[in-house]
């Protein structure tokens, strides 16, 4: 069975869903790996390379393939060339992209959706979700040392002491934590909150100082915070208030798969911010945890910058690829029945990671929440 990894054609997405390392990987499963031309030109992957790891460059890989590997969901007119029965496996953000899950459908492919992964313990191989934000979180204190007109870090020199900065972060999963991690480590003195009571710990093993609030926690399904109510989140914000004031950089990643993110900072609260602060915003995609932040762009707010996350992974691609095509391969490994080297992809329907992340097959949408946003049913 043949392999194809797509090339990306999203403005602004650098990363490749394969790299050249783990093709062995799939070789190895038993199938045939196909690449379209320049497929990881954008995250600095000559195609070369995956040919000295056994790969094949073809400029038909997408449709002659049984099973299609990407970043982004394919283009409509990619899905309508697919061979009967391919399968997609991407992320596949089935609430914005309505068009291609109705394409995926009609054209009877197997489509999964990355983000769709269920969070169980036995999938947190391939759960991309986190591993992007591993890489995003990252990024997003980069950002805010790189905006950040002083240091970091506490100097003490004959000329006399320079203080550290102050970072707050918002949020405190995957990436929240790798963005406290790394303003530790560059030497800043960092506080954060998160509304769930795990997350309290998880800050303190950073390092970091856990902001108290003396409010209920909020845990969700899946590790997320539930939803909070009005009154809850004007509270917040008021004892927020004076540690967004007090901040030289504030980083907030708080946000849902699938669901706007929640307006945690007011413009009111960065115009308390001294000035030559930074605002790092990494949910300004999907709706922004701070009031007034715009998807890749840097805009003012009283005396702050403000830097809106716009596919922040992507900015990032030779990490974020390598993670991503762990993700996928282990996903296709736990699809595939390997019957003497040759490699079968055959998803078992009665697994619940199969099933969780499958969106489309035989010309029926599986996902049931995308069925009834998008058939009405």
């Amino acid at each position: 069975m043949k392999i194809a990894v797509a090339r990306e054609t999203r403005e602004g997405e650098a990363r490749v869903a394969m790299v050249p390392e783990l093709v062995g990987k799939l070789t190895g499963l038993g199938y045939e790996v196909l690449v379209e031309p320049d497929v990881g030109l954008r995250a600095l992957i000559p195609d070369d390379e995956y040919v000295a790891a056994g790969a094949a460059v073809e400029g038909a890989a997408v449709d002659r393939a049984d099973v299609v590997v990407s970043v982004q969901p394919l283009r409509v007119d990619q899905i309508r060339r697919l061979g009967d029965g391919a399968a997609t496996i991407s992320f596949l953000p089935t609430g914005q992209e309505p068009e291609v899950v109705r394409a995926l459908r009609d054209a009877g492919a197997t489509s999964f959706a990355m983000e769709l992964v269920p969070r169980i313990s036995r999938a947190q191989s391939m759960d991309a979700l986190s591993s992007q934000a591993l890489v995003s979180g990252y990024r997003c204190a980069i950002v805010a040392a790189g905006m950040l007109r002083r240091f970091f870090p506490l100097n003490m020199t004959a000329a006399g002491t320079v203080p550290p900065a102050e970072v707050v972060v918002l949020g405190a999963g995957v990436a929240g934590l790798q963005a406290i991690a790394t303003a530790k480590r560059l030497g800043a003195v960092v506080k954060a909150y998160d509304v769930r009571a795990a997350a309290a710990e998880e800050i303190r093993s950073m390092g970091a100082q856990a902001i108290d609030l003396e409010l209920d926690t909020l845990e969700g399904a899946g590790g997320y915070a539930r939803e909070m109510t009005e009154e809850r989140a004007a509270l917040q914000m008021e004892r927020l208030a004076p540690y967004v004031a007090a901040a030289d950089a504030l980083i907030t990643t708080a946000a849902v798969p699938g669901r706007q993110a929640p307006l945690l900072v007011t413009a009111a609260m960065v115009e308390q911010m001294s000035p030559g602060s930074v605002v790092v915003d990494l949910a300004a995609e999907t709706g922004g945890n701070v009031e007034g932040a715009v998807p890749g762009e840097v805009v003012r707010i009283g005396n702050a910058q403000v830097w809106g996350g716009s596919n922040v992974p992507s900015q990032m691609p030779g990490p974020a690829s390598k993670l991503y095509a762990q993700n996928v391969v282990n996903l296709v490994q736990l699809m595939t029945a390997s019957d003497d080297g040759v490699g079968g992809f055959a998803p078992d329907f009665d697994d619940e990671i199969v099933v969780g992340s499958c969106v489309t097959h035989d010309g029926v949408i599986r996902h049931e929440p995308t069925r009834l946003a998008i058939e009405g049913e």
